[in-house]
């Protein structure tokens, strides 16, 4: 990459961290260079681009137009220099955010059929049940599971996987395995994060006029959580069979009430608002969605 592409590069990533020293550790150099970068940019163009502080910088509205544009002009710029190599071998990083049962569990055994494809394809994961700020963290492509808040960030539906009523074969010996909806009544509930959680459980009120009185005895906030909780005949949970499949086929886990109309587990591609994907980003997520759309 030029000299040029990389000042837009560094100005990208200093504008939407908002500081320098943090770019610098991001691409491995030091905080003095990256100002020096900065400063030349904006001598360069005549125009300042960040408003300083002790604390954080801000971009100028100078800054911003640049912004907004460059965050269009550097994805384009890579997927110019893939076509003039004339290989459908990708390269470069893919910063990739996920939670962590699912990227362990579905995602993670699936990548290497597609890196043997591109061996100069690095990935950074980022591996947390928390949604963080995609453009502060440089994030590429998130991974999330459940319903989206609304934002200006771009999405895509990836695939669904049905949920199911769960519990161990000994907590359903020790308590009785319900046959019913009423039958949850008095039963340990374990809730969760997402479509696990409160609003999984409230997806079973009202059904047939009937409730799921079931008590919140324990809550996790993290989705492998939940299935442990469960596998240790500690209650029932709701569960996607990306988060249970194995310990279903085990019989570690015993579905219950199958025919209950739970609604699927959704998982989305999330891409930072304002940044076009890069080629390399679009390849993997429609590799994604083939590989989960066609899991067992």
């Amino acid at each position: 990459m030029s000299d040029r592409f990389q000042e837009l590069a560094i100005f990208v990533r200093a504008a939407e961290t908002g500081s320098f020293s943090r770019t610098a550790r991001e691409l491995g150099a030091t905080q003095p260079s990256i100002s020096r970068t900065i400063a030349a940019l904006e001598a360069r163009l005549g125009v300042k681009l960040f408003l300083r502080t002790t604390r954080r910088i801000t971009p100028t509205d100078a800054g911003s137009v640049l912004l907004e544009r460059a965050r269009h002009i550097l994805p384009e710029l890579e997927d110019a220099e893939d076509a003039a190599r004339g290989t459908d071998s990708l390269r470069g990083l893919v910063r990739l955010a996920m939670p962590v049962a699912f990227g362990i569990r579905e995602v993670i055994p699936r990548l290497p059929a597609f890196l043997s494809s591109h061996p100069q394809l690095r990935i950074d994961f980022a591996m947390a049940d928390g949604a963080d700020d995609l453009v502060a963290e440089g994030v590429d492509l998130a991974l999330r599971l459940g319903p989206l808040a609304d934002s200006g960030f771009g999405t895509r539906k990836l695939a669904s996987a049905p949920r199911r009523l769960v519990a161990s074969p000994a907590y359903l010996e020790r308590r009785g395995a319900p046959a019913a909806l009423a039958d949850l009544a008095g039963h340990d509930g374990i809730f969760g994060p997402g479509g696990s959680g409160r609003r999984g459980w409230a997806a079973l009120e009202d059904w047939r006029g009937q409730a799921a009185p079931v008590t919140e005895r324990f809550n996790v906030t993290s989705a492998e959580g939940v299935v442990a909780l469960a596998k240790a005949g500690l209650g029932i949970a709701i569960a996607s069979l990306w988060m249970c499949r194995a310990e279903l086929d085990a019989g570690d886990l015993i579905p219950i009430l199958p025919d209950l109309p739970l609604s699927p587990a959704e998982a989305h591609a999330v891409f930072p608002a304002g940044r076009q994907p890069s080629r390399k980003v679009r390849v993997l997520t429609d590799y994604l969605a083939m590989a989960l759309r066609d899991a067992p």
